[in-house]
């Protein structure tokens, strides 16, 4: 004898997102990349720290960072606060910007800091 059960969308935990919430407590940014209007990167360097939950890029000399787009690739299930829903302002480099990792079942999150530099004039 086979049984099937049956869940809805509705019988599934979610957050106040609307995102399911999951058992995966894995919370880190994988990789960062920052992309100009042209939806080109302007990281001539970046490397990510999941220690010291630190990411730091060196950006193109001459890249206008107040309207540029974040994008996060994060831990399965993990979601991002604030929500990235518009171009960012990255140029105030003495005030770096942080982004809160929070896991998939919602009990782990890490404050990660965006630490940026300009590359030196050629």
């Amino acid at each position: 004898m086979m049984s099937l059960a049956v869940l809805s969308c509705s019988d599934l935990p979610i957050d106040e997102d609307n995102l399911l919430i999951t058992s995966h407590s894995d919370c880190y940014v994988g990789s960062f990349e920052l992309v100009g209007i042209d939806h080109r990167s302007v990281l001539n360097t970046v490397t990510v720290d999941t220690v010291a939950q630190e990411i730091r890029g060196e950006v193109f000399y001459g890249t206008d960072l107040t309207r540029v787009w974040p994008q996060f690739s994060l831990a399965v299930d993990c979601k991002l606060s604030p929500k990235i829903t518009d171009w960012e302002d990255f140029s105030d480099l003495d005030h770096p910007k942080q982004y809160t990792v929070i896991s998939g079942n919602r009990q782990v999150s890490k404050v990660y800091t965006i630490y940026l530099t300009i590359q030196k004039r050629n």
